[in-house]
């Protein structure tokens, strides 16, 4: 890992935005930009590396190919289209089964040896699918799973305790979309139970579902929070920081479930997922998690389904 290169697949609003935040991090020597239409991911890559100018470390950003990947650090896998107004992001399976299809076919003669990180919606299916189609282990593929809601999480739950979220620890687990869970008996805010606060859980939890589609309605898209989501993973994977973070892996046990991709707090190291952490959930967490997985499960079988075509 000597030439710290990260790849991304997907030079839309998401890609271009996790690039610009790598950028700024200054985490990796390299970002190439990878799209089905080479003018976008130059012209992304241009407008990054503009940037660049004026940051302390020199990061080399532009566009490439699919083969970037067989010696890349990270690859980032953040094809797909952007979801709309009114749609979950489980609306979005066939189009990205469709695009993830022809990606694998492209990606597997590679043998790729890094971690793969995917962003795309459905996030836990998705990284199901590619996860079996290239055949690749646990640890080294998955998604950023609840990454952003747990971001979410802590902004709210800072809020409404009048903290900084700095002072908040705390886990949404499950899927990421509106079946996820939040874990409040094992938060802490300022080393404090939450549960001594006195706050509106049901408030918290319906404002975490409700923010990616009020940031949809108001402007489009989501790009800036993913970005940096992503960038905070992928420090983690070229740094082999050891922090702990919710990803989505496939669970083989932990917290009861299998043949599940769910968001669940991990060790992320150099080579991906190290270790599952297991949160001691009450009873009504644990059935809370386990309908969000009942969710990502029946989705998956759906991709499948449409797989076997």
């Amino acid at each position: 890992m000597e030439n710290k290169k990260i790849v991304i697949l997907g030079a839309g609003h998401v890609g271009s935005h996790c690039a610009y935040a790598l950028a700024s991090a200054g985490i990796c020597e390299e970002i190439v930009l990878v799209d089905t239409c080479p003018e976008k991911a130059a012209a992304q890559a241009l407008d990054v590396a503009d940037s660049v100018s004026f940051m302390d470390r020199p990061v080399t950003v532009r566009a490439g190919r699919h083969a970037e990947c067989a010696d890349a650090s990270l690859v980032v896998v953040a094809i797909g289209e952007p979801r709309q107004p009114g749609q979950t992001r489980l609306d979005l399976l066939g189009r990205s089964v469709e695009l993830l299809h022809v990606l694998a076919d492209q990606l597997r003669p590679l043998r790729l040896g890094c971690p793969i990180v995917t962003i795309t919606n459905p996030a836990d299916i998705v990284a199901d699918y590619l996860r079996k189609s290239l055949e690749l282990e646990r640890w080294r593929c998955f998604s950023t799973g609840t990454l952003l809601d747990t971001a979410r999480l802590t902004r709210l739950i800072a809020h409404a305790a009048g903290v900084s979220p700095r002072s908040v620890q705390a886990f949404a687990l499950g899927e990421h979309g509106d079946s996820s869970m939040a874990a409040f008996s094992c938060a802490s805010i300022g080393g404090l139970p939450f549960s001594s606060f006195g706050l509106d859980e049901a408030a918290i939890r319906d404002g975490v579902h409700r923010a990616g589609m009020d940031i949809i309605e108001g402007k489009g898209s989501t790009e800036f929070g993913i970005g940096r989501a992503l960038c905070e993973l992928a420090a983690c994977i070229l740094r082999d920081e050891k922090r702990i973070l919710p990803v989505s892996p496939l669970l083989m046990g932990e917290y009861g479930v299998s043949g599940v991709h769910c968001g669940v707090p991990c060790r992320i190291g150099r080579n991906g997922i190290e270790a599952i952490i297991e949160l001691p959930l009450t009873q009504k967490e644990r059935g809370q998690l386990m309908a969000s997985c009942d969710v990502i499960r029946k989705h998956i079988a759906m991709a499948d389904a449409m797989e076997s075509r």
